[in-house]
């Protein structure tokens, strides 16, 4: 493995970018992110504002893995992905599906603040009229409560779901939904999301028996081989996702879903399809509800056309000094 690189390397390529949303996104309608150039290609750090430095050392780990080390051989060249679906009026829903074209899988944002369960049975119900074949799940981001997400999960299992991605909180909720829903016979499955990258122990809710399958995101995860190895040591099927990254993000999620040993579920890696505009002239997005795995190039033109305003690249670049030296030490 190739040393860390210095803050100076980092810095020597930096690019901060704010990319504008198609459709608001996770309380969002532009994504800033911070990319550089390493030996193996680019990498993006791109945590969440409101995430502490400890929680961002993970997504620079992971960055620095993209662009110094490179991934691991792949075992395919094709991943399977879903189409998104945000919390947006059912009435949107074509407009949004019809973006992705044709896919197999879709995920369904669901218990967004301000809305009601009607405006979710509304939504999901669309996404079914839509495609009455394809694999629907939904992503409640923890946004209920263990009453509200049986109550919410007996609902919609109605049009038929795959799997529900962490419907509450806590470990020991998603435990109890999932005995609620087993008791009561509504036959959902639940995901881990929050509970496997946002732990200190990623394999606890594994060992709680507390799900399903986990989904696993490279960057909060620290790379594609600390994911690799979580999905090995939790014995559970694995779905692939991402953190609302660009096609250099993606890049490593495809990497990770190309590495794994069995792939079940189709990965959550169409997301720059929600991107106005992407960073590169040939973004990683679906064909036929699948990606190609390939290069993700930063494009200087797009890079310069999409900076950020010169007072939020700078508090990029002090998070990034800030964090690299916490992975220093």
């Amino acid at each position: 493995m190739p040393p860390f690189p210095t803050l100076d390397e980092l810095l020597a390529t930096a690019k901060v970018v704010s990319l504008p949303m198609r459709v608001k996104f996770r309380g969002i309608t532009e994504r800033e992110t911070l990319l550089f150039r390493g030996p193996a290609g680019w990498g993006e750090f791109c945590p969440f504002p409101e995430y502490g430095d400890a929680e961002a050392a993970r997504w620079l780990a992971a960055a620095v893995e993209a662009a110094w080390q490179g991934f691991p051989p792949p075992l395919r060249d094709t991943i399977p992905v879903n189409a998104t679906v945000p919390a947006v009026p059912a009435a949107r829903v074509p407009e949004v599906l019809e973006r992705f074209g044709r896919v197999d899988a879709v995920k369904v944002k669901v218990a967004e603040r301000g809305q009601e369960l009607a405006d979710d049975v509304a939504r999901v119900t669309a996404v079914r009229d839509a495609l009455p074949d394809a694999a629907i799940r939904v992503d409640a981001n923890a946004g209920w409560d263990v009453p509200q997400a049986v109550e919410a999960l007996g609902r919609l299992s109605a049009v038929g779901l795959e799997y529900a991605e962490q419907p509450v909180p806590q470990i020991e909720g998603l435990a109890e939904v999932r005995r609620r829903l087993v008791q009561q016979g509504t036959p959902v499955l639940i995901a881990a999301d929050e509970s496997v990258r946002k732990e200190d122990d990623p394999l606890k809710v594994a060992r709680a028996g507390a799900a399903d399958l986990i989904v696993v995101k490279v960057a909060p995860l620290g790379g594609v081989r600390r994911a690799l190895d979580i999905v090995a040591q939790a014995g559970l099927p694995a779905v692939v996702s991402s953190a609302l990254d660009t096609s250099v993000g993606i890049r490593a999620g495809l990497a990770l879903a190309a590495a794994l040993p069995e792939l079940p579920y189709a990965c959550g890696l169409g997301t720059v399809r929600l991107f106005a505009s992407d960073i590169t002239q040939d973004p990683l997005v679906p064909d036929d509800g699948a990606i190609r795995v390939r290069e993700a190039v930063a494009d200087e033109g797009l890079l310069e056309r999409y900076a950020a305003p010169a007072e939020r690249r700078e508090w990029w670049l002090d998070r990034l000094r800030r964090v690299h030296a916490l992975l220093e030490a």
